[in-house]
């Protein structure tokens, strides 16, 4: 079982047609279609959809947007146990895409359900049975509740009952208090088994630094596996002691790349799932060639989310296809 825990954001994405304007001289207002996002949410439909038993542990706030959130992933095999209903409103991402299609994105967050934990509610819905735990992204570096679940994780990590995944996905814009949230990483990736982290964070957090330097020394401090992801240039993965691999994504024509680590993210739980690599030693004994065969068809996976519009991740069956 994957259990993910984390916000749900409903990413406000450019409709392809603008409007026509009553006023010729006037520019077409732009036009939004809203799509179910945030980390959590992504990475839990993704999993699922490539046919893994997964929770998703959110709070979700009330109205349209949250009915819509809580049927995406129900409706994409997601079990709804976890979900905890909360009376703040929902999250909201407007995106803006450059012409080769990477995401830019404007929260509106304040109050929002996503950060306001408290230590009761994630006993409470903490899924039994749970071999994988995936926490990051804004619930997990924005107080109050990034407390909790940085206790929670360190729980789960002392006693053994299942790998523990970090990604911090950092979104400058909200962030108010840079020391604090880069502490907050800090504690959470050596905290981590397994640490995901694109080079667009790496630039927030660690200016200048060396994508190489950093996968080996992120790896020395804890974490079994760290894999630096790069958009579509090659990705590093370093376990201490071991060599530093790096392997090509492949190349697809993209329409926006919304989601796309979060598949990578699912796409690797499912390959851990499938190979019964679910404990620390067991991804550190992971022979090298083993570990590659996983990052690519993570990257695989990450690269067909990118074909189509928003965080649509493929299905076991369409990457199976793709494989081939």
């Amino acid at each position: 079982m994957i259990t993910v825990c984390g916000e749900l954001v409903i990413d406000l994405i450019p409709a392809a047609h603008p409007a026509a304007p009553d006023d010729d001289t006037a520019p077409p207002p732009p036009r939004y279609a809203a799509f179910p996002g945030g980390n959590a949410l992504n990475v839990a439909v993704a999993a699922a959809r490539l046919g893994n038993v997964v929770h998703l542990m959110s709070r979700v706030g009330p109205g349209p947007f949250g009915r819509l959130l809580r049927d995406h992933a129900t409706r994409n095999g997601v079990s709804p146990d976890a979900l905890l209903t909360a009376g703040e409103p929902v999250s909201l991402a407007v995106v803006e895409l450059s012409d080769a299609g990477s995401a830019g994105y404007s929260f509106h967050t304040v109050g929002a359900a996503d950060w306001q934990w408290t230590a009761e509610e994630l006993t409470r819905v903490w899924p039994g049975g749970t071999r994988i735990v995936h926490v990051g992204s804004i619930s997990s570096w924005t107080p109050p509740g990034a407390l909790h679940i940085a206790d929670l994780v360190r729980r789960v990590r002392r006693e053994g009952s299942a790998l523990v995944s970090f990604d911090p996905n950092v979104r400058p814009s909200l962030i108010a208090d840079a020391d604090d949230v880069r502490a907050r990483v800090t504690d959470l990736r050596r905290t981590a088994d397994l640490v995901k982290v694109s080079a667009e964070d790496l630039a927030w957090l660690e200016p200048d630094a060396d994508l190489d330097e950093v996968a080996v020394r992120w790896a020395a401090e804890g974490p079994a596996l760290v894999v630096v992801t790069d958009g579509d240039q090659p990705l590093r993965a370093a376990r201490a002691g071991g060599a530093l691999l790096r392997r090509r994504p492949p190349a697809v024509t993209v329409v926006d790349t919304v989601g796309a680590g979060d598949s990578f993210a699912a796409g690797f739980f499912s390959g851990l799932v499938r190979t019964g690599v679910l404990d620390r030693a067991a991804l550190l004994g992971l022979p090298d060639d083993e570990l590659a065969a996983l990052l690519d068809d993570a990257a695989l996976v990450a690269a067909l989310a990118c074909t189509r519009a928003g965080a649509a991740p493929p299905t076991l069956a369409e990457l199976t296809a793709a494989r081939r």
